[in-house]
């Protein structure tokens, strides 16, 4: 079956979010855009913005080469370590949450640290 350089882009997005134990739902909210249109650009039947590549190669920790495939080292990436799924997952989450998870941590450092 012939594949489209969209539905390449697309099946690597969706293989780097599996890999990041994100659902389609958590990463469209990340992009601040609809499940049903991640689901689009991860099926090729849309093209992604060109500004959204930086902000996924960011979250998925990969280039923007690696991410539109020019540069094929993701697919030899290991399991993300979980404290890096964890932080990654923190910044899908709205604001207040953030913070609370923010402030759990630097309590939790300042009492290992005494």
């Amino acid at each position: 079956m012939f594949t489209t350089s969209f539905q390449a882009l697309g099946q690597r997005i969706a293989t780097l979010r599996k890999h990041q134990n994100l659902t389609q739902a958590q990463l469209a909210e990340y992009l601040e855009i609809s499940q049903q249109h991640m689901a689009s650009f991860e099926k090729g039947i849309r093209k992604l913005p060109a500004s959204m590549l930086p902000r996924l190669a960011q979250l998925f920790g990969v280039s923007v080469d690696e991410l539109v495939g020019l540069i094929d080292t993701a697919a030899k990436r290991g399991p993300v370590p979980k404290l890096q799924r964890q932080i990654e997952q923190v910044a899908l989450l709205p604001k207040a949450k953030q913070k609370f998870v923010s402030e759990m941590l630097e309590t939790v450092i300042q009492q290992a640290a005494h």
